[in-house]
């Protein structure tokens, strides 16, 4: 097996004040173990902690409220219970000394009745998504959101505040806010899902201002030495939802006000999630020259891209995620070229710790 020892990837660095081991993330990935009450299980401690070797984890997607549900069996972010929940879980990944953030979620009208006790998704506009909602019952076809009015989203602002303050008492490092997969955040900066009239829709500016507003309001908590922001913007799944009219232009505003807040990163989808990495429309590096800040790209990423890419200088870090699923050493096996496991797809979603916290190393 040929030995990467020397490869750069692989690397201690370092992210703004942090110190990493090497260049690769832990991707966020949602598992679907957590209980009715969006409390995570206390076998997340040692999934987590398992995944330590990674430069950088970023957790699954974390709801900020009950409104914010999207998911069966996602975990929350919201009441003491799922702090108290959360606690040991970053406790093992820092007792290994590895660095973890928490990334914020709101799935907007990628939800169900289902998971809102019966209410309605709610939306920037009155858009139904295609596909299909994981509830407790099985898939069920997604339904036609409600429009949120202008008042009802400065309290959805709060819940961003309060998810920060939440994760900061859990004890995590950092956090993400999830501003892609065409999630609320980015509902509302597509033109395809915010048909809006009120100061949160329309132009370029308006569609942006809510979710700047979020991350303001986590930016608060933090600081921006310890705030990243994901992005996607040539992803149309879930919910096969269309991209910007004017994508380059949308996206690069957004860089733009990231930049000048000067957010610790952001963490890019590079195309199509499980799907492409071939994004036409989107150009990546440039957007990437328009940050201040590190630059973490994801999607599809082996060792020699990751090299390929860090020796253009058009990304900083890269994040894996399925790897991880069936590696909790992956960085290791990276570095001396072993053979990676992979994980039928019944382990990742649902069930208990086989065939999450119980994968083998090498």
């Amino acid at each position: 097996m040929p030995d990467r020892l020397s490869s750069p990837v692989l690397q201690p660095t370092t992210l703004g004040g942090h110190a990493l081991k090497n260049r690769i993330v832990m991707a966020p990935l949602t598992r679907s173990r957590s209980n009715d009450r969006g409390v995570p299980p206390k076998f997340a401690a040692d999934y987590y902690g398992q995944r330590a070797g990674a430069g950088l984890i970023i957790s699954e997607a974390t709801n900020i409220s009950p409104q914010a549900v999207g998911y069966a069996l996602t975990p929350g972010i919201w009441s003491d219970e799922q702090v108290d929940a959360w606690r040991p879980t970053v406790q093992a990944v820092h007792d290994r000394g590895g660095l973890f953030f928490l990334q914020l979620w709101h799935t907007g009208r990628i939800s169900h009745p289902d998971l809102q006790g019966g209410a309605l998704p709610v939306a920037p506009s009155a858009i139904r998504p295609i596909g299909q909602a994981f509830t407790k019952d099985g898939m069920k076809d997604h339904v036609t959101p409600r429009a949120l009015e202008t008042d009802e989203i400065p309290p959805i602002v709060e819940d961003y505040r309060r998810a920060a303050l939440n994760a900061k008492a859990a004890g995590f490092d950092g956090v993400e806010v999830h501003s892609a997969n065409n999630y609320l955040l980015e509902q509302f900066v597509r033109d395809s899902t915010n048909k809006r009239s009120d100061c949160y829709g329309g132009s370029i500016e308006n569609r942006l201002r809510f979710p700047l507003e979020a991350i303001d309001a986590v930016l608060s908590v933090w600081g921006p030495e310890r705030v990243g922001v994901r992005l996607s913007p040539a992803t149309t799944m879930p919910g096969e939802t269309p991209l910007d009219s004017t994508v380059m232009e949308t996206y690069g505003n957004y860089v733009d006000a990231l930049s000048a807040r000067g957010l610790l990163y952001i963490h890019d989808i590079e195309g199509v999630t499980q799907q492409t990495r071939d994004a036409p429309d989107v150009n990546f590096p440039a957007l990437r020259k328009r940050f201040r800040g590190a630059y973490i790209a994801n999607n599809q990423y082996t060792l020699d891209l990751a090299e390929e890419v860090l020796a253009k200088g058009d990304a900083d870090l890269f994040s894996m995620g399925r790897p991880f699923i069936a590696n909790p050493d992956l960085v290791d096996r990276l570095r001396t070229g072993a053979p990676l496991a992979e994980a039928p797809k019944q382990y990742w979603y649902g069930g208990g710790s086989v065939g999450y916290s119980d994968w083998p190393t090498m």
